[in-house]
């Protein structure tokens, strides 16, 4: 299985994410070409070689009608702003974003002519006029959808409403785009991620100083583990924290794996570590994997409690949960509840453990996990809509109908579940 890692221990932004895919891409010079052919209006795209902390990688520039972001912005913050609710102007580049917070600009600058700005229709409009594969276009708008949900929440209106600065925009769709083209190129199987860094501090927007990460990007970082550290500054930004949040199916360690592959993705300031992103391509076992169990000992609750435990957990994202008679001190007849879950839900699944169960400790262990890689799939019947379960690995490929779409078949024709199976498999052969 190819497995594509992203090490976000510089945190994330949709450059450092283009560049280091860039890295990992069999014909850069191809792919830049082509990108630069898709038609959005006055970008031009270039990598560039940057040597960070004595790494080497590559910093992508995104110039907007022959200029990079950070000059039209940093020259805009001199003049008066007014206008209405928008977004960060998602000027990904340099880990240096303070322009991008606040940007309640009006819709002319002195100096730099007008600088409009764009709605999410307006953005949904530009990303369908380019000559992309469906899927890419699908998860470049997904992305966008995310970043507009989340500055909708922290400005409190409609999402009609928000805006997004002309040139952050051109330059953030850029990021977007590109990263969806190359994930899709690249082709890995599984996108898994560490934790992401958000820097410390405060970050100065239009109306002052905000806590780091900003409003925006902690919204879209719920449910992705995080931390700070001594590195002072934002580190992920909003359209990062999107990407990451769409594409990457686990948060935790670097699983086993055989790298194939690296790419260093660069900011452009200078901190005390490698102002970059890794991504690391490689091959992982079939079906490797970790997870966590969590087990405790419950002697003073009544199966239906416990029954009600199991089902919150599952609910909760739990992979498996199961209970065993056990016996303990003084000979009492007791239960143990185990959980199943992956590595980055063991405090979120610890909590639930606590709130639903009389338990007083939780224990933990990492295993090393091989599954069969899962697929599901809807087709009509003479009966209705069914769901089928493949699995497939190790030199084996199973395939069942769903459960619960046999018993509501079943309970509509009156018949038994075992009939009702074998009808379907009749048709099916």
């Amino acid at each position: 299985m190819k497995l594509l890692y992203l090490d976000c221990s510089m945190g994330a932004a949709g450059d450092m994410l283009l560049a280091a895919l860039l890295e990992l891409h069999p014909d850069r010079e191809d792919f830049l070409r082509r990108f630069n052919a898709l038609g959005l209006p006055g970008i031009r795209v270039s990598a560039e070689p940057s040597v960070k902390c004595g790494v080497r990688g590559t910093h992508v520039a995104v110039r907007v009608h022959g200029e990079e972001e950070d000059d039209v912005l940093h020259h805009a913050h001199d003049h008066d702003h007014g206008g209405h609710p928008h977004d960060h102007s998602h000027g990904e580049h340099h880990h240096d974003h303070d322009h991008e917070h606040g940007e309640h600009h009006g819709h002319g600058h002195d100096g730099h002519g007008h600088h409009h700005h764009t709605g999410v229709a307006e953005i949904f409009g530009l990303i369908d006029r380019l000559d992309l594969p469906e899927q890419v276009r699908a998860d470049a708008k997904a992305v966008y959808t995310s970043i507009a949900e989340a500055e909708s929440k922290v400005h409190g209106v409609g999402m009609e409403q928000i805006h997004f600065h002309e040139v952050g925009t051109l330059d953030a769709v850029a990021d977007v785009v590109g990263v969806c083209m190359l994930l899709a190129e690249i082709k890995a199987d599984r996108v898994e991620a560490s934790a992401v860094h958000v820097g410390s501090g405060q970050v100065r927007c239009a109306h002052g100083l905000l806590p780091v990460p900003a409003p925006a990007t902690a919204l879209l970082l719920q449910g992705i583990p995080i931390y700070g550290g001594e590195i002072a500054g934002e580190l992920c930004t909003p359209t990062g924290a999107a990407l990451l949040k769409h594409f990457v199916q686990r948060f935790g360690p670097i699983p086993p794996m055989t790298p194939i592959a690296s790419g260093y993705g660069m900011g452009t300031r200078d901190f005390p570590a490698a102002n970059c992103l890794r991504a690391t391509l490689g091959e992982s076992g079939e079906g490797a994997a970790q997870a966590a169990e969590l087990v405790c000992n419950i002697d003073d609750m009544t199966g239906e409690e416990i029954a009600f435990a199991c089902e919150e957990l599952l609910s909760a994202g739990a992979l498996d949960v199961w209970t065993t008679a056990i016996t303990m001190k003084k000979g009492r007849p007791a239960v143990q509840l185990s959980c199943l879950c992956r590595p980055e839900e063991q405090e979120a699944l610890t909590a639930a453990i606590f709130r639903h169960t009389t338990t007083l400790g939780v224990r933990r262990r990492l295993w090393d996990r091989t599954v069969l890689t899962r697929e599901e799939r809807r087709e009509e019947t003479a009966y209705g809509p069914l769901r089928w379960k493949r699995s497939a690995g190790w030199g084996v490929e199973r395939e069942k109908a769903e459960y619960e779409d046999l018993a509501a078949m079943a309970r509509r024709n009156g018949v038994s579940l075992r009939e009702m199976e074998d009808r379907v498999y009749r048709e099916k052969r």
